[in-house]
């Protein structure tokens, strides 16, 4: 399926891929994370489109989308306003959001509640939270997940640091190609992936794929949304989908946005079903595909 770029309000481009018509009486929008890109739904997205349109893309500063100066995640709210309201302008809405795209969902409706009120048929917060990300310990005891937390923070102002840099560097007629890591930091980054985002059993092949979008990254966006992640607060705008039918599915080995921060979202929402995935880890749309295919399957065909 080919790739298409949407220029938004503020002038960035986001690569875009979409199966069907504006009129299509459902849309599902995809939403990925943080230092993810569009092939997160690698194995969700084929499937869906055999029998729905679907909508995926890249967050400003991700995969093949262009940055801009600073994002929040207020301002992926309105990227994901702009696009419903340029790709999919009437029928109806099944959002799935996960990680960041679950925060950029609640983003939109803080921002846009009507939208979602008036279009929303279904909504899935896959592996997100509704706040107090600066809490987290990944599982580890407080002072060793502080410390890890900082040496993180440090990583993330460098890279920030070495993109604004080349950003501001006049232009090169040879520019120096960026250095590569060596094979012990590919083996200490992947391990790390590993034992951060995935449950049991895991797949090579879709570790593999997270490390390579996280390659990609825009090192300043990323920082600059880490940084927003922390501020999030979502949980009266986790309210307007109230009467949407939702569903909040998390992995119980899940070490960045642990079950708790689920269960949180499910406690706003008290018809919401809640899925505990045992043994899963944070990247469920690899590693309960099937499972997440047939359920937005089914709420697509409910609408």
């Amino acid at each position: 399926m080919p790739q298409t770029a949407f220029q938004t309000s503020d002038g960035v481009d986001l690569c875009v891929e979409d199966t069907g018509p504006a009129d299509a009486p459902v849309t599902v929008l995809l939403a990925h994370g943080w230092t993810s890109d569009n092939r997160v739904w690698d194995a969700v997205f084929p499937r869906l489109a055999e029998r729905v349109r679907v909508v995926r893309f890249d967050h400003r500063g991700h995969g093949s989308s262009g940055h801009a100066p600073d994002p929040a995640i207020d301002r992926l709210g309105d990227d994901l306003a702009e696009l419903i309201e340029a790709l999919a302008p009437a029928g109806r809405l099944v959002l799935v959001g996960h990680s960041m795209g679950g925060m950029a969902m609640m983003a939109l409706a803080a921002r846009h509640p009507d939208l979602v009120r008036s279009r929303a048929h279904a909504a899935f917060f896959v592996s997100t939270s509704s706040g107090r990300m600066r809490e987290i310990t990944f599982g580890l005891p407080r002072p060793v997940a502080k410390a890890g937390q900082a040496l993180m923070r440090e990583q993330g102002k460098r890279r920030a640091r070495r993109a604004a840099s080349v950003e501001a560097a006049p232009a090169s007629p040879a520019p120096k190609p960026p250095r590569k890591p060596s094979p012990l930091q590919l083996r200490a980054q992947r391990a790390f992936l590993r034992w951060l985002l995935f449950g049991a059993p895991f797949q090579r092949a879709d570790l593999l794929s997270v490390a390579d979008q996280l390659g990609v990254v825009h090192g300043r966006s990323a920082a600059a949304l880490r940084s927003s992640i922390n501020r999030h607060e979502a949980a009266e705008a986790v309210r307007v989908y109230r009467d949407v039918p939702t569903q909040v599915l998390t992995g119980a080995r899940d070490r960045l946005i642990p079950a708790e921060h689920s269960r949180a979202i499910a406690a706003e929402l008290p018809d919401a079903e809640l899925v505990v995935y045992h043994a899963a880890g944070h990247m469920l749309p690899y590693e309960r595909a099937d499972d997440l295919v047939a359920r937005i399957l089914t709420a697509a065909g409910r609408a």
